[in-house]
């Protein structure tokens, strides 16, 4: 199996950009491990004067000295590396979260047709999963990685200058650890790749049946669910072992290597000792050396370790971050005109699918401040009319304008702070109902939300709250009933104060009763103000203008509303008179 060839510069360019604005702590973290390599390559050379020292003199002095000295540099050498690790897991996670927050930025810019084709689940795992995967490459991997091997050379040049047999065998151990390590890490490497592609996956089939699982219960579907469930599990387990296995080869190689090592030093010492060349205290000495190269190597095997979850993170996010939104915001900028927005269709074609056309050749035009009733059967294009207005979706063909502006022309933040689309599902976040109003908008007074839920009827819903516009809210709008979630939507509505409102059947889940009481407010809401109700009751096109009537994405009827109830020979005409919902279902 190849394994995932990242180039040197991709590596560079990522470190570059996330640490770079942490330049002083980096700078701070560099002076602190070479202090910590300092402090470890002197410690040895301590002992070995204590024990030769203890040998040939009977003074205490001199050892009291060494031994003072030895736990002086062990105590600070601690608090050295405390600090360091401290630095380095902050470093990590400041730069892992900007990057978080890029990837999670970058994902909420994508077009809808990215989001439809994958999961929630799948995301979170891109956006979390993958990046925690890359906290320590973030928080210390070059600098630990360099100054480990500057440690290991600092151990082999003092092995050299007590002798070049033991500084010999002890670089050829060093160099045989590395590749031996190297070629391990090359069999465990796409076996990463799979196992968070295979997490990806799991997560995000887990993540969309939980937030349906009423449905699920509803419908009996729970056997199949888990019976899908065991089955990703089935098929993850293999690549978690083949992943944890090459984590688990690398752990063995190092030890048998560590063996090695240590064999090497006491043949080599013994044999230098007992030929007189070198004194006990330098036998300790090379000893505590080769033991303390195992920890710079085992350094080295787990950065490499973590490099190799880095390689297959680095790659997903990589590929997420390089994925371009279908709807590109690339226009001049030209701003839309202020008051209620005219909506002209200039024969519009659109397809979900290529080569299937949803709505062909649409061309009517709507004048500011006017009230359009689109009207049409189940799958007719009612939905996809508006959601082309936001531009949740580009035409194939033809050209939508607001305010005569065309709307490729306008920024997608100024578009949909002047077009505002209200449908059946109303999403109510968990959080407070100020943020659930305004979207976390600041400068929206308090005073003019409470006085826009009095005029929408929720006075005595929001006065009955133990903590007003602060208290929270479930999500999904727990707690909450249809009608309540629809106003406080409108209420959405009224504080944004749009150019142009789609209804898009906003009242179908409403009883008679509640949607009566909608109306007034309705009223206000339209109040100078364009708007298209999309809608599948009769008493809510009354207020229409004009009235558009839907047929297979073609338009099969548009003219004013009284003019069309007026001829008997229209469609429109004969809904009235048949009952809208027996002509529409």
């Amino acid at each position: 199996m190849k394994g995932i060839n990242i180039p040197l510069s991709e590596y560079v360019r990522l470190l570059y950009s996330y640490l770079r604005p942490q330049w002083r702590s980096m700078l701070l973290l560099t002076v602190l491990l070479v202090a910590s390599l300092a402090m470890q390559l002197i410690n040895p050379q301590i002992i070995r004067y204590f024990l030769d020292t203890a040998q040939s003199e009977s003074r205490l002095q001199p050892l009291l000295i060494a031994a003072g000295l030895f736990i002086g540099v062990s105590l600070v050498l601690q608090v050295v590396t405390v600090i360091a690790a401290y630095i380095g897991e902050n470093v990590g996670w400041v730069a892992t979260n900007k990057l978080r927050g890029d990837v999670a930025a970058h994902c909420m810019s994508l077009d809808l047709s990215f989001h439809k084709s994958h999961t929630a689940g799948a995301i979170i795992e891109r956006v979390d999963g993958d990046i925690n995967a890359l906290a320590n490459f973030f928080s210390n991997f070059v600098i630990t990685l360099m100054s480990n091997a500057f440690l290991v050379v600092g151990i082999l040049v003092l092995l050299f200058l007590e002798g070049w047999v033991i500084g010999g065998a002890m670089t050829i151990f060093v160099i045989a650890a590395i590749l031996a390590i190297n070629y391990i890490r090359k069999f465990a490497v796409p076996f990463w790749s799979k196992h968070r592609q295979m997490s990806a996956e799991f997560y995000g089939f887990l993540g969309e049946h939980l937030e349906g699982t009423e449905d699920t219960r509803a419908n009996g579907a729970t056997a199949y669910v888990m019976h899908k469930f065991h089955l990703l599990i089935r098929k993850w387990l293999p690549i978690r072992m083949r992943a944890f296995f090459g984590w688990g080869y690398m752990w063995i190689s190092t030890i048998i290597v560590f063996a090695i090592g240590n064999a090497i030093a006491f043949a080599v010492s013994y044999s230098m000792w007992k030929a007189g060349s070198i004194t006990l205290g330098t036998v300790y000495m090379i000893f505590y050396y080769t033991e303390l190269m195992a920890k710079p190597i085992e350094k080295i095997r787990t950065q490499m370790e973590d490099l190799q979850k880095a390689d297959a993170s680095i790659v997903r996010v990589r590929e997420l971050l390089e994925t371009k939104s279908a709807i590109p915001d690339d226009g001049p900028g030209t701003p839309l005109p202020a008051g209620p927005l005219s909506v002209q269709f200039n024969r519009v074609s659109f397809g979900y699918e290529e080569g299937i056309r949803n709505l062909h050749e649409l061309q009517f035009r709507v004048q500011p401040g006017q009230v359009l009733g689109v009207l049409g059967r189940t799958g007719s294009g009612k939905s996809t009319l508006a959601r082309l207005l936001l531009r949740f979706y580009d035409v194939q063909e033809g050209a939508i304008l607001l305010g005569d502006v065309p709307i490729r022309d306008a920024r997608l933040k100024q578009l949909r702070q002047r077009v505002t689309l209200v449908t059946q599902n109303i999403e109510i976040f968990q959080g407070t109902v100020r943020d659930n109003l305004t979207f976390f908008d600041e400068s929206i007074e308090d005073a003019r939300i409470v006085r826009v839920l009095e005029e929408l009827g929720l006075a005595g819903w929001f006065h009955s709250l133990p903590n007003g516009l602060e208290a929270q809210l479930e999500s999904f709008g727990g707690g909450l009933s249809a009608g309540e979630a629809q106003l406080l939507a409108f209420a959405r509505v009224f504080l944004t104060d749009p150019g142009l409102v789609v209804l898009d059947e906003a009242s179908s889940r409403l009883d008679p009763a509640t949607e009566m009481k909608m109306e007034a407010a309705i009223g206000r809401l339209l109040r100078d103000r364009t708007c298209i109700i999309i809608a599948h009751r009769l008493a809510t096109v009354q207020r229409a203008d004009a009235i558009l009537i839907l047929e297979e994405g073609r338009i099969a009827e548009f003219g004013k509303r009284t003019e069309l109830a007026a001829n008997p020979d229209s469609r429109y005409s004969r809904i009235l008179a048949a009952g809208m919902e027996e002509m529409l279902v």
